[in-house]
């Protein structure tokens, strides 16, 4: 019974080597070649009508421009109060006066720039980026989907699964940051678990090459080089340089990895010395994910730092007794002590800005409750035009009727639903069933859902579980593999009818609700009939 046929594997049944080896994925060509061919149906679709509509939506208003500031200026700039309008009529450099000041770190506007730089400053320049890391996204949940599950199949599942995701599809076409955020954590936790294979595979190496069935209590050699290891803590340290949320989903991997490391040891027969592990493999995690992110977190505010302009800038230099001020240019001189006083000042003035009372008093009407969001009980408008009259636009509207077009920030309802009841199944299986697998998708969910409860306090949006979304589609292609069981299972035929049919059902609900993704021209009972619930309007 080959593992790379079954979900849940009997692992009573194979020797320690052969359960070390359990990362082994075949097919490697026909995975990339199916990898490939589903990412390229997702740009295919959401490139379509990119830079329509052709003027700033939503928040928009500040990271495109946010953008365009940073390649000109090497910080955030302040605009004119009419610049959206000068922009959308082709006028570029509406700027105004001074630094404007930033509350979020800057590499996704960097990124949204360089899309900018290379197609100019207009609806396809500064969504460009976001096109391609939306595909991105995609492409590592096939990728992360395929390893767990060692299947190429279950892979391309999740891929087509969140490819006819209406929120995925939405923020795909947007100029924000959490679509950049949620590539680069997506892509840590999945090196995070290739990791996870590549130690087990140097265990099992050493145990061949020994001749040994297990290390008979000791510890074993140290596994040093953890290439895998290291590019997750340049993926984290590039998600914490978009938000800072992101910090709370490299604290649970980075916890789960070094207790996976101890399990390989257990496994590989370390006995009690296996726990060493915490030390012998922890420090260098320690390093290897949080110090590495921070550098490359500090690198990513390198035009803040290299320029003068920036907001707050000078700082330190205008409180020059301040203790911080004076401790850090006692210690590092007048230069850098006082870029890194006025830069960690900024950093205060930001987070007072997230947590103080000033964002607890706003209010906001599409505030979503975090305990509404699996079931997307609330989504976010993101454009509308209401109320366009009969003959206008286009409007065909019978009398007593209008038409609209809207962009709706919405999940494909079937996916969401499914997805949120695949969760308590993928929890069954994680601790009743012992498969780690199962655990994977549920943590890295949890870790960047739960911390919104305490701010709940303030307005918070739906949009912000696209961080969410790939970590529950993962989850229901799990439990779709599961249905749809092993290859020479004779029931598989039925469970690939479910299968199939859940599939079809999602691609039939996202074709469904597509125009009021698009802002496409709608009758008002039209856009009615795509509301199913109360709380979407």
């Amino acid at each position: 019974m080959k593992f790379n046929r079954r979900l849940l594997a009997p692992l009573d049944q194979r020797s320690t080597v052969e359960r070390l080896r359990d990362g082994t994925l075949t097919g490697p060509l026909a995975g990339w070649l199916i990898t490939l061919a589903v990412t390229g149906l997702a740009f295919a679709i959401r490139f379509v009508g990119l830079a329509y509509p052709n003027k700033i939506l939503f928040d928009e208003t500040y990271y495109a421009k946010d953008g365009y500031a940073l390649w000109k200026f090497g910080y955030e700039y302040n605009w004119a109060d009419d610049a959206n309008d000068k922009i959308a009529s082709g006028t570029p450099e509406a700027f105004g006066q001074g630094a404007e000041y930033a509350v979020h770190p800057p590499l996704a506007k960097w990124l949204i720039g360089a899309g900018e730089q290379l197609f100019g400053m207009n609806s396809f320049g500064w969504r460009f980026m976001s096109l391609i890391f939306g595909t991105l996204l995609i492409f590592f949940v096939i990728r992360l989907a395929r390893r767990l599950s060692r299947s190429t199949l279950i892979g391309a599942l999740a891929g087509l699964l969140l490819t006819f995701d209406g929120l995925e599809f939405v923020m795909s076409r947007l100029a924000l940051l959490d679509i950049f955020q949620a590539v680069f954590l997506v892509a840590a936790v999945s090196c995070v678990v290739a990791d996870r294979d590549y130690y087990r595979m140097r265990l099992a190496d050493i145990l061949e090459r020994s001749g040994r069935r297990d290390f008979d209590g000791d510890f074993g050699p140290i596994v040093g080089l953890r290439p895998w290891r290291l590019a997750a803590g340049v993926m984290f340290g590039a998600a914490l340089s978009c938000k800072w949320n992101s910090i709370f989903l490299l604290a649970t991997m980075g916890v789960l990895s070094v207790l996976w490391d101890v399990g390989a040891r257990r496994l590989a027969g370390a006995g009690e010395r296996s726990w060493r592990a915490l030390l012998v493999d922890g420090l260098p995690a320690f390093v290897r994910l949080v110090v590495v992110s921070a550098v490359l977190y500090v690198v990513s505010w390198a035009g803040w730092l290299s320029t003068s302009g920036g907001y707050l800038r000078d700082w330190a230099q205008n409180n020059p007794n301040d203790p911080l001020a004076s401790g850090l240019t006692s210690v590092f001189g007048k230069d850098i002590g006082q870029a890194a006083a006025s830069w960690l000042h900024l950093h205060a003035e930001i987070l007072a800005f997230h947590t103080g009372d000033y964002m607890r008093e706003q209010t906001h009407p599409y505030d979503a409750h975090p305990a509404g969001w699996l079931l997307m009980l609330r989504t976010i408008g993101i454009d509308a035009v209401n109320d366009i009259q009969p003959g206008v636009d286009g409007c065909t509207a019978p009398a007593g009727q209008t038409c609209l077009r809207v962009i709706d920030g919405m999940g494909t309802p079937i996916l969401w639903w499914l997805a949120a009841a695949s969760l308590v199944f993928g929890l069954v299986y994680w601790l009743g069933g012992r498969d780690w697998r199962f655990g994977v998708p549920l943590v890295a969910m949890l870790s960047t859902y739960l911390p919104w409860f305490a701010n709940a306090d303030r307005p918070v949006f739906f949009f912000y579980t696209i961080t969410m979304v790939p970590f529950t589609v993962i989850s229901l292609a799990l439990a779709l593999g599961v249905i749809l069981g092993p290859a020479d299972d004779p029931r598989r035929r039925r469970g690939g009818i479910i299968v199939g049919v859940v599939l079809g059902l999602v691609v039939a609900d996202f074709a469904y609700i597509y125009p009021v993704l698009t802002d496409k021209l709608l009758w008002h009972s039209d856009w009615y009939a795509r509301m199913w619930l109360g709380s979407w309007i």
